[in-house]
């Protein structure tokens, strides 16, 4: 273990500030948050806000040791909008989809020309999977019945 204090480090190379991925500082979500691609700006547009039939979505949230481009936990669904890059990163894909489909979460994933070419389709499956996705089973009350 390093001790940081026995260091003599000259004042122009000191760190005061670690950079924060999630202001968009060094690298991770915070970046992709300020400069999401043409495909993702349009679809958070009509996410945002609980447009979708009032469900919350959030978007670049890390979950784990991944950035999901959107998720709306009340009903555990994952939205990607993949590029090009995407092809080439398909076994990557599957390992993370596998990884969150255990954990609950149902991924649906559109190409980027998808999402710009065929908004209300898009829409339409994502609302679709809110409104007819099985809801998350209620915990039990203190007296062991189920409350309804």
């Amino acid at each position: 273990m390093w001790n940081v204090k026995n260091v003599d480090v000259p004042q122009n190379k000191r760190i005061d500030k670690i950079p924060s991925p999630l202001t968009g500082e060094g690298q991770g979500g915070g970046v992709l948050r300020k400069r999401p691609t043409e495909a993702e700006q349009l679809l958070w547009s009509h996410l945002r806000m609980k447009q979708m039939e009032g469900f919350k979505f959030r978007r670049q949230q890390p979950l784990d040791n991944y950035i999901v481009d959107f998720v709306c936990f009340e009903n555990r669904i994952i939205i990607e909008v993949d590029g090009g890059q995407h092809a080439e990163e398909k076994n990557k894909d599957i390992e993370r989809d596998t990884y969150l489909q255990r954990h609950g979460f149902t991924i649906l994933r559109f190409w980027n020309n998808e999402v710009l070419q065929n908004t209300n389709e898009v829409l339409a499956v994502i609302r679709e999977n809110c409104l007819y996705h099985p809801p998350l089973s209620p915990l039990p009350s203190r007296e062991g019945k189920v409350k309804r």
